[in-house]
């Protein structure tokens, strides 16, 4: 499987990072999870288009994980798509896209009056909620679970398990190939069902609140404000933790609470809990750069473990969870393979 973090950002608008939303493609199947700003730009940059997707799973509906759905429905059309969007969403998907098709109904009417296009089916939706926690889809044995997490008071949120093989991560399906294991976190504080859901994933793709970066700032955020987000998301000093006791092969950090840190006091944070390898997710700086040493009582191994910072300019990072010892650390950046020193 490959998994590219086609935005890493949040409700605040920064240049750097876009919309929360990530793709992940295997043997010919294209997934993309969560539609957040600037998600149709990102997925040309990675080689990819709206209407290429097999699917598009939502793990909640809030603003920032949804903006950019009508957009990419209306950019397949325009770029030739010939069947139906599936998507894929907790209970409320339905009602939610159907108003904002509605919302766009006379507008794209006259569109489709005027430019005379040869189809219609990349307009035509399949639209499913996910009411229970479990297998809900099989694409040519890419087979996707939900897990419920933590998201209150969002009523609704799920986090996504995609597996190939014939059991799972680490079982041999039937040509005896290894079986591989993605997990999505979406939004959520400390979870055990997450955790429980991850158990051994080969990568675990996780969000990642900062909050001492966010001050309070009279007129804009509160005491109180703050003490809001943080209960709904997880810490940066805690998400080493999830990673540590699901006992993950690789943890990937995106959907940063604020867009700019300090990420060398994150890494810190993370390797105090988690001695496994991760990376932060991708900004936009077009560089690739080393980890520095972040406190003496980080072992030069450990530093080695824990990659690089990767900045892509189209936010890409590629992560090859079927791997040989070692090829962990090939990480593929725009097209060029980078290894850390």
């Amino acid at each position: 499987m490959k998994v590219t973090l086609l935005g890493t950002g949040c409700p605040q608008c920064s240049p750097k990072r876009m919309g929360p939303a990530n793709l992940l493609q295997q043997a010919g199947v294209q997934v993309l999870v969560d539609c957040g700003s600037g998600v149709t730009q990102r997925l040309l940059a990675a080689g990819s288009s709206s209407a290429a997707l097999d699917a598009v799973l939502l793990t909640h509906l809030h603003s920032d994980h949804i903006i950019d759905l009508y957009q990419l429905i209306q950019t397949g059309w325009h770029q030739g798509r010939d069947r139906p969007h599936r998507i894929f969403g907790p209970k409320g998907t339905r009602k939610f896209v159907t108003a904002l098709m509605d919302l766009w109904r006379e507008e794209r009417a006259l569109r489709i009056a005027h430019e005379q296009r040869p189809s219609l089916a990349g307009l035509e939706l399949d639209i499913t909620e996910i009411t229970a926690d479990g297998p809900f889809l099989d694409l040519n044995g890419l087979r996707v679970s939900a897990v419920t997490v933590d998201h209150a008071p969002v009523a609704s949120a799920f986090g996504f398990v995609f597996e190939t093989g014939r059991a799972g991560a680490g079982e041999k399906g039937e040509k005896g190939e290894k079986g591989e294991k993605v997990v999505f976190s979406g939004d959520t504080r400390y979870c055990p069902a997450l955790i429980a859901a991850a158990r051994q994933a080969d990568l675990l793709v996780h969000e990642c609140f900062i909050h001492r970066a966010l001050p309070v700032i009279e007129g804009v955020r509160s005491a109180q404000t703050l003490a809001a987000m943080t209960a709904y998301h997880t810490r940066s000093d805690q998400v080493g933790q999830v990673a540590h006791e699901a006992q993950v092969k690789f943890l990937l950090l995106n959907h940063f609470v604020p867009v700019e840190f300090d990420r060398q006091a994150v890494a810190a944070e993370v390797a105090a809990r988690f001695k496994g390898p991760f990376a932060i997710g991708a900004a936009s700086s077009g560089l690739a750069r080393r980890h520095q040493k972040f406190g003496s009582s980080v072992s030069s191994s450990r530093i080695q473990l824990a990659k690089a910072w990767i900045f892509g300019r189209s936010a890409s990072v590629y992560f090859a969870t079927r791997h040989q010892p070692g090829a962990w650390r090939a990480i593929s950046l725009n097209g060029r393979i980078k290894r850390p020193e």
